[in-house]
């Protein structure tokens, strides 16, 4: 039987499914290394967790966010896979070595990061700015979507408060709550599923995440995604082995071959996302490399701020 990996990565579900890794990535391993590469796919990180932990078998990788890094890794479920220790582990920036559990990257490869704004239909809502411009179009009567996602939500309203999304503090906490609690009325619904929506105008704007640039690439004058001027959030993927990983081996192999700048690069280019591999920006298109939206100059990227595992604070 030839050989194989089978690997769960995130998915957003709509029309146009955008997964953790590009098909090229995959069909370019597959053929090297003669395995078999399958891709089941997942709409959060807590429904990930819930899918391994009730059972599920087979995963050799898995794409958790940074924070689901750490718990995983807390949990038992992640295997010590050494590629930090791999001579082309240089390639990465150290500054996305974010896990608090995984300093020396001894288990999971920073894999890919990007922005969570606003995508907004441009003949409902051209020359939005901000958060307050987005709550701001369902006061004159547009309708808005928020994620379906419960730090991502209240994120926002921790940052329209002036708060970190990290924020431990539960008067912090409760006043965000309010900040959403306040406008539920003029939210229309709390989705993944809102690019269709967005893009047929029955929707003005979204909360959603840099990969709309897929879909503003092909609908310019329809689309377009920006990063709110008061902040928010960045999400970054780390590519991990499950310690229950049937294909060790190739599993790892695969975490290898990704540290190629190349391939690095061939997975931007199709999935518009930030990667951590600083060769690989020079392969990366012009087009994309420049578009501020996805790779944001540092003033903005200093007002993005990532989730960090709250541990028993998540209970607020």
């Amino acid at each position: 039987m030839k050989p194989s990996i089978r690997s769960i990565g995130t998915v957003v579900a709509m029309s146009g499914v955008i997964v953790a890794l590009a098909t090229g990535v995959l069909e370019k391993f597959s053929e090297e290394f003669d395995v078999d590469v399958s891709l089941d796919t997942y709409g959060t990180n807590e429904e990930m967790l819930a899918k391994i932990q009730a059972g599920a078998s087979g995963y050799d990788v898995v794409f958790p966010s940074v924070h689901m890094h750490d718990i995983m890794q807390q949990l038992g479920l992640l295997a010590k896979t050494g590629i930090g220790s791999h001579p082309d582990f240089k390639n990465i920036d150290p500054q996305f070595v974010r896990s608090q559990k995984d300093p020396n990257a001894e288990y999971c490869l920073p894999y890919a990061w990007g922005s969570v704004g606003i995508v907004y239909n441009r003949k409902k809502a051209e020359g939005i700015e901000s958060w307050a411009d987005f709550f701001a179009l369902a006061e004159k009567g547009e309708k808005i979507i928020m994620l379906d996602d419960l730090r991502e939500t209240l994120g926002v309203g921790l940052i329209m408060n002036g708060h970190s999304v990290n924020s431990r503090d539960e008067a912090e906490v409760s006043q965000a709550a309010d900040y959403i609690v306040e406008r539920l009325g003029n939210i229309s619904a709390f989705t993944y599923d809102s690019i269709p929506l967005v893009q047929s105008g029955d929707v003005a704007a979204a909360h959603w995440y840099v990969g709309a640039n897929i879909f503003a690439q092909e609908m310019p004058d329809v689309l377009k995604y920006i990063i709110p001027k008061e902040g928010a959030t960045m999400y970054q993927e780390d590519m991990c082995v499950l310690a229950s990983a049937p294909n060790k081996e190739n599993a790892i192999r695969f975490m290898e071959f990704y540290l190629r700048p190349e391939i690095a690069a061939l997975n931007v280019s199709q999935q518009l996302n930030g990667t951590p591999n600083r060769p690989a920006l020079d392969l990366i298109p012009k087009g994309i490399r420049e578009n501020e939206s996805i790779y944001p100059p540092q003033d903005v990227m200093d007002k993005l701020e990532i989730f960090e595992d709250l541990g028993q604070d998540l209970k607020l």
